[in-house]
Formats: C-alpha cells, structure tokens, sequence
C-alpha cells in the first residue's frame, strides 16, 4: 500500500488542477536530505518550500492543486522526490519564469529558484533553508458558494473545528453508501493520505473540493466526472477507531466546515 507522510490533507485536495501529464505516478515521494544554511529568506506568495515528509499529493492538496499540475508547473523530472528546502510555484498566478526548458524563478527579493529534481545526484544547493511550515492560505477575496447533499445517511459523530478536525464524521455501518455531495471531478482515489485510509477527493470547480476518507472500498477512478448523489464509495473503519465517513469541503485549499454548505438535518 503506498504510503506517505502529508501535513494537512486534502482536501488536499485540488485543487485548482490543471493540465496532467500522460503517465500517472502515485507519489509516496521520499525527501532527499541535505545540509542547511543557517537563514531562509521568505518565500513569495504562490510558491511553497518543501519540508521534511512533505509528498507532492499533500501539497497540492494543501493549496487546491492537482500534483500533476504542480509537477508540470515546477518541470519535476521524478515527481516521487522532493528534495528538502525545494522551492515549488503553487499558484497559478505566481509569476515564474517563461522560457521554455529552463526553471520556474521567483522573484529575485526571495533568493530562491524553483528547480527540477532529477534521478541523479542531490541537485546543486539552493540559497535558504530550513523555514517553519507554511499554513494554508485563508481566500484572500469574497468567494463564491456551493450547494452539496450529504454524503451519507447517518448520525454526526465529530464536528468541524478547524484544528483537530478539518471535517465531520458521520458515523453509519459497513458498506453504507458514500455519495458525491456535488457534480465534479475525482482527483484522487486510494489509500496512499496517513491517517485517511481509502480516499477520495473531488474536484467541484476551481474554488471547491470535498473529501471523502476512511472507507471500505472505492467505486470511482481518478479523472472519472461524477454527478451528485452518485455512489462513490462504501463507508467503512480504514484508518479509523470506528465506522465512519470523515467529510471535508475545502475553499481554495483551505479546510472548511462542512455544515456551512449542508442542508439542515
């Protein structure tokens, strides 16, 4: 089972996915360690610096991005490895460099260059290391919103706080259907998120996604379009002290509560 550590789920997920490459790659991406400098200069808006036991899947989740879309933004050459202190663009507006062939930059202020990682040997060091890891950006503008059914029937067993839990639990029996809560996209199923178990994740615009973690099994694929109230999944205890949907929504990448765009029960 492919495993991998993230920081923040996601939502995860996507997910302002953009174009994907040809060959998919399921990333548990190992990180290449290295030695440090003794200061960072600030990322600039819309890039992201790799951490210890990041994974290309949970950046992208963390910043509503495909990691496909990140590996062809950033030109990684082996998506499965990240190297510590990396540079990535994370945004689509970030401005990076156009020349074909040749790296993403940012700007000159920040002393950092997006680079690619090849198989070979650790790529040559980059200025500025070793910075705390970045929250989720909050929209930074008024959104707009989305309207979502419920994923399953069942009672709530935990709720949204933001913190510890960056979704709600609904809590039913094995194999109790799990439904898309909106038209979208899947843009990641499996079991490869620590702590999620089998996943899904879908892509609804470019604003929205919503999660669906610990089930029994999966029905849907990655890039299969699914509509609403479509059974997605059945319920199950992957990862998880008891049976249970945990259902997130995430705004621009940043985890929501779900009870905000859920019917009343």
């Amino acid at each position: 089972m492919r495993k991998f550590v993230i920081n923040c789920l996601v939502l995860g997920l996507a997910l302002g996915l953009g174009a994907c490459s040809s060959t998919k790659v399921r990333p548990p991406a190992p990180v290449v360690t290295r030695d440090v400098a003794p200061s960072t200069p600030v990322v600039p808006a819309g890039f992201y610096r790799v951490q210890p036991g990041d994974t290309l899947v949970g950046i992208a989740s963390r910043y509503g991005t495909d990691w496909r879309t990140l590996a062809q933004w950033n030109q990684l050459a082996n998506p499965n490895k990240l190297e510590i202190d990396q540079v990535l663009r994370v945004k689509p507006e970030a401005q990076v460099n156009a020349k074909s062939g040749s790296p993403a930059q940012a700007p000159a202020a920040s002393g950092v260059v997006v680079k690619p990682v090849t198989d070979g040997a650790p790529a040559a060091s980059e200025p500025a290391p070793q910075q705390s890891m970045i929250k989720e950006d909050a929209p930074s503008k008024p959104m707009g919103t989305i309207q979502l059914i419920w994923p399953a029937e069942g009672p709530i067993v935990s709720r949204f706080d933001g913190n510890n839990n960056k979704g709600v639990g609904i809590g039913g029996k094995l194999g109790t259907p799990v439904m898309a809560a909106g038209d979208g996209r899947v843009v990641y199923a499996g079991a490869g998120l620590r702590g999620y178990g089998n996943l899904v994740i879908i892509k609804h615009d470019d604003t929205f996604l919503t999660a669906y973690a610990h089930n029994q099994a999966l029905l849907v694929k990655e890039d299969q379009v699914v509509k609403q109230g479509q059974r997605i999944a059945e319920m199950g205890n992957t990862e998880a002290d008891q049976v249970k949907l945990h259902f997130e929504v995430r705004q621009l990448g940043k985890p929501v509560d779900p009870l905000q765009y859920l019917p009343a029960r």
